[in-house]
């Protein structure tokens, strides 16, 4: 199985070096790859289940990426055989009017996991030290205290009981070029195309800086970054699946232990 520590970011993180064509995390065909999504998914799915049982700790998974890269597709693959009731997805849009007259923060509090939970973030506050900083609505002081109120934010919720895990899921300009056209040239597909991706696209190079800076300014030991190769769609859930999985092992759940009044009974 490969490491994932050439995919954690460190101090010396350059984002143009890794590899978005990378499909280290995939072993054998097609079919045994789906298969291995659907066999983790299905441990994925136990490991909830302890991770409910055990009632003190929470997951919080983060899904950052450029437009295209797969947020949606992972959250359907790897927690396809997870019971709802153990998964909560929470999707950052552009901020509403209740939200903007908060600080930046106030709408993510509102859904942090719940104990025994796992929370997906499709996108989050990371939003909030990317498009103002590409858009130059905040300058370098208001970004680097961003990073600092991030990093304090996190450190919050992991010394609250919840494991963070963090991925930015990484495709290259082509890549998305041709996930755009496809969903321009698929009538099906339109609905999830918007003029304003075209208009995002235009500052790629903008944003990729901007992922860059963010990431290693917030790869932290309580809160690490992993940069997730993503123009394979089966190589990005397989190593997500792979990575929350190895999350969820580590913590090494204990549920309680049995009630002795229950020895012995019999349901009749």
């Amino acid at each position: 199985m490969a490491s994932f520590k050439k995919y954690r970011v460190g101090s010396k993180f350059k984002l143009s070096h890794i590899d978005p064509g990378d499909t280290a995390f995939c072993e054998g065909d097609e079919a045994a790859q789906r298969e291995e999504v659907d066999a983790m998914a299905g441990e994925l799915d136990e490991l909830q289940n302890l991770l409910h049982a055990e009632g003190r700790r929470k997951v919080l998974l983060v899904l950052q990426g450029m437009d295209t890269s797969g947020k949606d597709g992972t959250v359907r693959w790897v927690f396809s055989r997870t019971s709802p009731l153990g998964v909560r997805v929470a999707a950052f849009k552009a901020p509403t009017e209740e939200e903007r007259a908060r600080d930046y923060l106030w709408r993510c509090h509102a859904v942090v996991p719940r104990t025994g939970e796992i929370a997906v973030w499709n996108r989050s506050h990371y939003e909030d030290v990317l498009v103002p900083v590409v858009e130059g609505w905040i300058d370098k002081a208001e970004t680097r205290r961003r990073y600092a109120q991030i990093n304090d934010f996190e450190r919050l919720l992991v010394e609250t009981g919840t494991v963070v895990v963090k991925c930015m899921l990484h495709i290259d300009k082509d890549e998305q070029r041709e996930r755009l056209q496809a969903r321009i040239d698929t009538p099906g597909k339109q609905w999830k195309f918007s003029m304003g991706d075209l208009e995002v696209r235009t500052k790629w190079s903008a944003y990729q800086r901007a992922y860059e800076n963010a990431l290693a300014a917030t790869s932290t030991e309580h809160a690490p970054w992993y940069v997730i190769p993503a123009n394979s769609k089966r190589h990005r859930n397989l190593m997500i699946a792979q990575l929350l999985m190895k999350t969820l092992r580590q913590m090494k759940f204990k549920v309680p232990p049995p009630d002795p009044a229950l020895k012995g009974m019999i349901v009749k």
